[in-house]
């Protein structure tokens, strides 16, 4: 009922992954990230305790084929599950349990991997990666770039009602979480309209935490 795309920035180390599903607040569940280790979509009947466990195993120096390896061999239920990581050197890994739903289906690239299921096409990981490597501009855009490229390729079986995009920098804390937990039409034209917002004032909320005497005005009342 989903189909992701985990991403790594070569440029500037950050990580990121965009979601889409025909279940409510799919991001929620399923975008796991930390900064400095990667990034991790865990979905197909979720168990969300999987991406944690995934960067707690990259953080302590396993890269992303020996991370997958381990939760294959380790997790409950293996054959439900969809495992999508991407590592801090740029490498990716997938585990599509035997009993992922519909037509599933999974793809690499540089820096990136996508997976799905209950697909409308077995192409749509393939559209995604190849949306993400032809995308310009910063991480987020190109996170966009792919899951409308994974839309327009078909997406899931029924309509999308979720979606959304997470993004780690150099903090403790999300560079950008933008999420679209519930829209009868168009999730993914919602999310992007929200990183159309977000992304341009998103390095000044970095600099507000660390340092406020540096931050822009916005104008807004009492803030001068």
């Amino acid at each position: 009922m989903t189909f992701s795309l985990v991403a790594r920035c070569p440029e500037t180390g950050r990580f990121g992954l965009v979601i889409s599903s025909s279940s409510p607040a799919v991001a929620a569940r399923c975008a796991h990230a930390r900064a400095g280790v990667g990034a991790v979509a865990s979905q197909n009947v979720t168990d969300p305790r999987l991406g944690p466990l995934a960067l707690d195993l990259m953080e302590k120096g396993a890269r992303a084929q020996e991370a997958v390896a381990i939760l294959a061999r380790e997790m409950a239920h293996p054959d439900y599950r969809q495992v999508l990581v991407v590592d801090r050197h740029g490498g990716v890994a997938i585990h599509s349990g035997a009993r992922a739903l519909g037509v599933w289906a999974e793809a690499t690239g540089v820096d990136c991997a996508a997976g799905g299921n209950l697909l409308a096409d077995a192409g749509v990981p393939r559209a995604m990666v190849a949306g993400f490597e032809a995308a310009g501009g910063a991480l987020g855009d190109r996170l966009m770039a792919a899951l409308r490229a994974g839309l327009v390729a078909g997406g899931e079986a029924g309509p999308v009602h979720s979606a959304g995009l997470l993004v780690v920098g150099e903090q403790d804390w999300p560079l950008a979480e933008l999420r679209i937990d519930w829209a009868e039409e168009d999730p993914i034209g919602a999310l992007g309209a929200a990183w159309a917002v977000y992304a341009p004032q998103m390095e000044d909320y970095v600099t507000r935490a660390l340092d406020p005497t540096a931050a822009p005005s916005y104008g807004v009342p009492g803030d001068e």
